[in-house]
Parts: structure tokens; sequence; C-alpha cells
């Protein structure tokens, strides 16, 4: 279901379990990447939610969230860590994609104490945006729309998941969109990655051209125990891809944490 908390004066939408929150389960929170919203989680929402609680973000700006999003990393955590805050959870995993694993390291970074795990999905200490894209967005969003689904999705899988896809980035704000774009063009997280002390996961499609596995494997190397899973016949939106695998490697590693 879909529930809202007021943050700052805006309404943050988000979805959760049906049956609301159980007592006693592990809770697993999970934001999206540019341009996205909580439904790109749909095959995690509906197949982990017997497991663990769950609550899927729509950043401010994205789907049913009140905003306009923002051009900066470090402002999204901080409406993730008063969401976190307002919401009184207690040591979620946050499991965040492409925009949303550059959200989760750096709330690792800075605020790790309120986690108990993080898993970047698709990610890196720099995510460098083509120029031709972000002006494109704000030119002729439809071709960038198209560009970014073909290296975002493995060949196999393009038949099934473009349209959906293309659906939902062709709903959201330009100006949000290219604020997304931007917030990873800015990305410089190098030196302070090596300051993340909780348990870590990194998972990267197999066939990721958006955010090769080269860079999650240089996270593994600089991250304290970090570890690292390579998902195979997906690329860069591998939670849709291969669902079953990705869902696999996280529910194993989210009950092995402590004081989730």
């Amino acid at each position: 279901m879909i529930k809202e908390q007021t943050v700052d004066g805006l309404k943050i939408a988000y979805w959760m379990n049906d049956e609301g929150w159980v007592k006693g389960r592990k809770t697993l929170i999970f934001i999206h990447g540019s341009g996205g919203d909580h439904k790109n989680w749909e095959d995690q929402n509906k197949k982990l939610d017997k497991d663990f609680n769950i609550l899927a973000v729509d950043l401010p700006g994205h789907g049913q969230s009140e905003g306009k999003g923002e051009q900066e990393v470090i402002r999204y955590v901080e409406w993730v860590k008063k969401l976190i805050e307002a919401l009184k959870l207690e040591k979620p995993v946050m499991i965040g994609h492409s925009l949303g694993a550059a959200i989760s390291l750096t709330t690792a970074i800075h605020h790790g104490s309120l986690l108990s795990g993080i898993i970047p999905v698709g990610g890196g200490v720099k995510m460098p945006v083509n120029q031709m894209i972000l002006d494109g967005i704000r030119k002729d969003i439809a071709p960038i729309i198209s560009l970014v689904i073909k290296f975002s999705i493995t060949k196999e899988n393009r038949e099934r998941l473009a349209g959906l896809l293309t659906d939902g980035l062709s709903t959201a704000d330009p100006e949000v969109l290219y604020g997304d774009f931007l917030s990873c063009d800015r990305l410089d997280i190098t030196e302070a990655v090596a300051g993340i002390r909780i348990p870590t996961l990194l998972i990267c499609g197999e066939e990721d051209k958006m955010a090769p596995p080269a860079l999650s494997q240089y996270m593994k190397d600089h991250i304290p125990g970090a570890r690292l899973t390579l998902i195979p016949k997906a690329g860069h939106f591998v939670m849709m891809e291969n669902a079953d695998a990705f869902n696999k490697v996280v529910k194993e590693f989210a009950q092995t944490l402590q004081g989730a």
C-alpha cells in the first residue's frame, strides 16, 4: 500500500507491506534511481514482503511525492535520513539502485549508525553522465530516454522491460530527471568510501553498461569487508532483469545482519 509522511513540509510517498509492519522483522528500505519511483522495486515488494518489512521510497519530486527533486546526492541523503527518523525505523538495510546506490553509499559515509547495512546496486564512487544526455534532457527528451533504455537493459530483456521503463521515465518531470543525472555526475566519494564501516553488499548486473562491474569491484576493494555479487543475464536494471537471483542474494545478506 502507498502511504505518506510529511518531511520538512513535503509529503513523501512510500510503498509498504499491505499488512503493515510486523514486529521482529528486519526492515528493507529501497531507493530508486534517476527518474524512477517505488514501482522500480515491484519484483522485490511483492516477493520479499513475507520475510521483511519493506519501505520503497518515492524521492522528492518523483512518483507520488511532492517536491522538485535535487541536484546533489547529499541533499537526497538528508531527505531519506529525515524520513527514517520520522518513521522511527530501527537500523534498516538500505538498498539503492544507480542514483539510489549513490544515496546508500553516501548515507553510510555520513550517517552509518542509522543503518545495519547497505546494498548499492549498479553504482560507483564516481558516476559520470555524458554531457549530451544532460543537454538532451532539456532540448528533446524522447531520444535521450530511448538511448538510456537501450544501454540500461540487456538485449534479451529489452522487449520485456523497455516499454515499462520508457513509460516511467517519460512521465518524470524533465527538470527532476536532469537534476538526478546531474547529482550522479557530480558524485565523487573516491576517498570517503573507505570510511564506510557497516556491512556492504555490492550488486551489479554482469552486463551492466551504465555502471560496469569494474566500478563495483573498485568499491569492493576499498570498502572494508564489502562483498560483491555479479548477477548473470542482467544489465543496469538487474533487480528487474533477473529478480529471482537478485532477491536471493538480498535475502541472504539481510538475514545475516544484526539490529535490522
